[in-house]
């Protein structure tokens, strides 16, 4: 083997290992973004649940908490009350009104519910001629599937649903009777949260063996006292999110805020 085919071989060989070096940097990039992406995600997801349970802690209770074990507690023994508000209007001398405001409890429902599940309501679209249903109650139904039929003038519809869920209840509406615009007629129930989650993981930051960060304090806002709750991930496996970015939608995933009142999340 001459001089000019030795240098060929090592080129090759070289070449080879040159493209192969290449293909693994590339796809170990790609492979660590992805691993990031998946493991946002499912902080983004905790957090969501995180702040609906908060959420709901606070209507109850008057307060948000940082202690881990009250909030999971709640979630599994807690109720909530199920609240009517409405008005009594008297009509007063020279035409003055006077509005009475009364709140009822109708009844509760669990903590657990009210957090992981959502109610839609289909109502009426028009003032039309009911025409009977298509599902039952415990049915599970899509977006876009057709629920029932009414007929408007001289046609029959079947408008398509917007939410998806569980069939919980069918109004009492006889076939051929009168429904009005926005008239209730089924209630769908749709589970906005996994219904398997360990709760007693609820703290535990996904991907890692860190918990949420929990503030909880009281800031002044019009002479009034008012409750502020932020949380957050104290240690982003993503290394553009540091706490010190000016980007707002580039620091360490959280919802809430230390100042303001609010609890929207920095991903939305």
């Amino acid at each position: 083997m001459n001089l000019t085919k030795i240098l060929t071989v090592i080129l090759l060989i070289l070449s080879v290992g040159l493209a192969y070096k290449l293909y693994w940097s590339v796809q170990g990039t790609i492979n660590e973004r992805a691993k990031i992406d998946t493991t946002e995600a499912a902080i983004v997801e905790k957090l969501k649940l995180i702040r609906e349970a908060e959420i709901v802690f606070q209507s109850v209770n008057k307060r948000y908490t940082s202690n881990w074990d009250s909030l999971v507690r709640f979630i599994e023994t807690g109720r909530v009350p199920i609240i009517q508000r409405r008005e009594e209007i008297t009509q007063k001398a020279y035409g003055v009104e006077e509005v009475k405001v009364f709140v009822d409890t109708l009844g509760y429902v669990s903590a657990r519910d009210r957090i992981f599940k959502k109610n839609h309501s289909v109502n009426a679209p028009d003032n039309a001629i009911f025409q009977g249903f298509k599902v039952k109650e415990g049915d599970m139904v899509v977006k876009n599937q057709r629920g029932y039929v009414i007929k408007v003038g001289d046609q029959s519809k079947e408008p398509p649903f917007a939410n998806q869920g569980l069939v919980t209840k069918l109004e009492p509406i006889k076939n051929g009777s009168e429904v009005t615009k926005g008239q209730l007629l089924l209630t769908l129930t749709e589970d906005i949260f996994d219904p398997k989650t360990d709760l007693s993981t609820l703290a535990n930051v996904p991907g890692s063996d860190l918990k949420f960060e929990v503030y909880v304090g009281v800031v002044e806002r019009g002479g009034l006292k008012v409750q502020v709750i932020e949380v957050k991930d104290p240690k982003p496996i993503n290394p553009i999110r540091k706490e010190t970015n000016e980007a707002k939608n580039r620091k360490p995933l959280h919802f809430g805020s230390r100042q303001d009142v609010s609890t929207s999340g920095n991903w939305e």
